[in-house]
């Protein structure tokens, strides 16, 4: 997210992008958008710095107008920043978006735009800089909880490292009793190869190591060393619809695990309560795969879910929903799924309430 702070006088008549953003915004922006100096703008706000593309790239348009149109408390800012929609129409505030999307030189960062809600199980494009905590509730005999701690880390415009260190709680294949474990570590690497937002397309390459770390003995982990590589792509739709699709194998180093391919798509929109408001986003997920040895069935689940914002930034994240077994049911009962997410870039966990 961001933080802005206009200049609080007459604005220019003018359709001029630049031209608007000088009479505007540069009095504490500063003319480059890296904003002016202390002595010049009379307070102690620290501004954010358009020409910083690891920034200003992250969020999508709407966010930027929502602090511009109703101040920055309305994403927990500082009420420096103060509300300009009784100041600036809607196409003034774009006309000065565009002005400050050109601060930013390099076209390799992937636009927030691309950045939409995050689906259960299918690898999102974007890459990301977050913490999810999930839990997922198995219905079957196995009684399973598991917990999963997913680390995510973006290192320049385009590459991402990601770890996943799941824990488990489920009732022993051998003597039934319940028993405590870590299941498999996931080691993973994505890289945004292609992002357009002119056509609304963007497509990452992606792989992961699945490391044989689980006690198996326990019901715990595949007892063998899985690698996994993935295609994932993102296509943005009309009033803030989208569709995400990921196809991925899985191919078994050692141990019995047998090799899998896999498609996962999911399609969701985004409401908001008024204008500005907390966001809600309604997906539907499906997911379908199958072993590679000839004769073996398809899998396909449903997973209807919900996300929504908890805080007032909206960087903090809960999803509830269901895994439902569709086809190839044996053995398969519906799992219960939710997490909480926190894309730690736009601030502490306690910020932004």
């Amino acid at each position: 997210m961001l933080v802005l702070a206009f200049a609080g006088h007459a604005l220019a008549d003018t359709d001029d992008d630049a031209a608007l953003y000088e009479s505007a915004c540069a009095a504490c922006h500063g003319s480059d958008g890296r904003g002016q100096p202390l002595e010049d703008r009379g307070f102690e706000l620290e501004l954010p710095d358009f020409t910083d593309c690891e920034f200003a790239s992250r969020e999508p348009d709407p966010d930027w107008h929502a602090v511009i149109h109703e101040g920055g408390p309305v994403r927990a800012f500082d009420r420096m920043m103060p509300a300009f929609g009784d100041a600036l129409t809607d196409d003034e505030i774009y006309s000065i978006l565009r002005h400050v999307r050109t601060f930013c030189t390099n076209d390799d960062w992937p636009r927030g735009e691309f950045n939409v809600p995050r689906p259960f199980f299918t690898e999102k494009a974007f890459p990301e800089d977050e913490t999810v905590y999930t839990l997922a509730v198995d219905t079957d005999d196995s009684d399973a909880v598991t917990f999963e701690l997913l680390y995510e880390k973006r290192f320049g415009p385009r590459g991402m490292v990601e770890i996943s260190a799941p824990v488990g709680n489920r009732n022993s294949p051998l003597d039934g009793d319940a028993n405590f474990g870590f299941e498999d570590i996931a080691v993973g690497y994505k890289y945004a190869l292609y992002h357009n937002l002119e056509t609304g397309n963007a497509f990452s390459l992606g792989g992961e190591v699945i490391l044989s770390t689980g006690e198996v003995e326990d019901g715990f982990g595949s007892d063998s060393t899985i690698v996994e590589v993935y295609g994932a792509y993102v296509r943005l739709l009309p009033s803030d619809g989208f569709f995400q699709t990921q196809v991925l194998g899985e191919f078994a180093v050692d141990g019995p695990a047998e090799d899998e391919v896999a498609v996962r798509a999911v399609l969701g929109k985004t409401f908001t309560e008024g204008e500005f408001g907390r966001a809600w986003s309604p997906m539907l997920e499906v997911l379908a795969s199958r072993e590679t040895d000839s004769g073996s069935d398809t899998s396909v689940d449903l997973v209807p879910q919900l996300q929504v914002a908890l805080n007032t930034r909206q960087h903090i994240l809960l999803n509830v929903g269901v895994r439902v077994p569709v086809s190839n049911k044996q053995d398969r009962e519906p799992q219960f799924v939710v997490y909480l997410l926190w894309d730690w870039f736009d601030g502490a966990f306690r910020d932004g309430w």
